[in-house]
């Protein structure tokens, strides 16, 4: 049987966007390895066939040495496994498995989920090394993912990638596991979710001044946060919680019901690939309200299906807050209704599934 090897980072990034792919490989009879961190989670994929190679990785540190040592860690993977074909996702793997695949002279896919913090907010140093590591990593990739227009261009014009590379909707939306919901009543409280790690990269501190502010004024808001703490974060939202600001409803990999029961999405986000919570909220028929950057803006039309803010931008954030409240909540729920349409047409998961399926294709022949 062909080996296919998945180089992944966590869990989630294959459960909740890859999984789809993963039992369509497995149904045409592909022997199916996934490289994950330790997690009992990891028992899912087992149990669809896979085989789960247990991977130390530091997902956000810049330790060179833990660094190396993953390097170590896929070399022995290639020599154990052998696989005909490697696909990646997030920087970690993209870098240090591209760069394993080519020492071992094995086809590979790269998948650029976003920039990332390092070439997106660290400094110039951690910058240069990110690209060059980026640069070394793709020069032979088979083909290079990219999840929007802007981080496609962002590497074309710093000539990291040559190779054939492509865009695709995102990670694609499982339009059978995120059904429409008709919009709910909007009797006497508007509700707002936030779904995403409690980082500041995710917009989290100009997502609380906003609340605060806006709740000073509309007694009627309800403001909902969920995701796990990252970046000592943990003291400031239970303060909020405290003074009545948000509810935190903790860490959950099932979101529809969350989404259900809200009247829009908030995602305050910095940077993005392109961002799942959005698509989701699309799919499900909630109108979405999100920053105005490359990842966010790719998912709704804005004044149709959503509504755009300058990202970092508290007072921006008030603004198109308080213009969706204004709307009649027919307009409301008409938001949501073209927010699916655009999911159906535009960012359906099949279409991802099927450009992979193409591109294993190509590769054998």
């Amino acid at each position: 049987m062909k080996k296919i090897l998945f180089l992944a980072n966590h869990f989630i990034v294959l459960y909740s966007f890859r999984k789809e792919l993963i039992s369509e490989l497995l149904s045409k009879g592909y022997d199916v390895y996934l490289s994950l961190p330790k997690s009992e989670k990891n028992k899912y994929f087992e149990d669809l066939g896979c085989k789960v190679i247990e991977t130390e990785i530091d997902r956000r540190g810049v330790n060179p040495i833990k660094d190396l040592g993953l390097i170590g860690q896929y070399k022995k993977m290639m020599k154990a496994v052998k696989p005909d074909i490697v696909l990646s996702y997030t920087i970690k793997p993209n870098v240090y498995g591209g760069i394993v695949c080519q020492k071992y002279k094995i086809p590979y896919v790269a998948n650029v989920t976003g920039l990332g913090s390092s070439i997106q907010d660290g400094g110039r140093l951690l910058k240069y090394v990110a690209l060059t590591l980026y640069k070394i990593a793709l020069k032979k990739a088979e083909k290079v993912f990219f999840q929007n227009d802007s981080n496609r261009d962002f590497f074309i014009e710093r000539k990291i990638i040559r190779r054939p590379y492509a865009v695709l909707p995102g990670s694609g939306v499982n339009l059978s596991l995120n059904p429409f919901e008709e919009y709910p009543v909007c009797d006497g409280k508007l509700v707002f979710v936030t779904i995403g790690r409690i980082m500041k990269d995710k917009g989290i501190d100009e997502l609380l001044k906003a609340a605060e502010t806006l709740k000073e004024k509309h007694d009627d808001l309800v403001f909902r946060l969920v995701g796990a703490f990252d970046d000592n974060y943990k003291d400031k939202i239970e303060r909020a919680v405290s003074a009545g600001v948000i509810e935190y409803l903790g860490f959950s990999n099932e979101v529809h019901d969350i989404i259900k029961r809200s009247h829009a999405t908030l995602h305050p986000s910095h940077h993005e690939g392109t961002s799942n919570v959005l698509l989701e909220t699309a799919a499900c028929g909630r109108p979405i309200i999100a920053s105005d950057i490359p990842g966010c803006n790719n998912t709704f039309d804005d004044g149709i299906s959503g509504i755009a803010f300058k990202p970092k931008d508290v007072f921006s954030l008030v603004e198109a807050v308080e213009k969706f409240i204004a709307l009649p909540d027919e307009e409301k729920a008409k938001m949501g209704k073209e927010g699916r349409k655009k999911m159906e047409k535009e960012f359906d998961r099949q279409i991802v599934i099927d450009a992979y399926l193409k591109e294993i294709n190509k590769i054998e022949g």
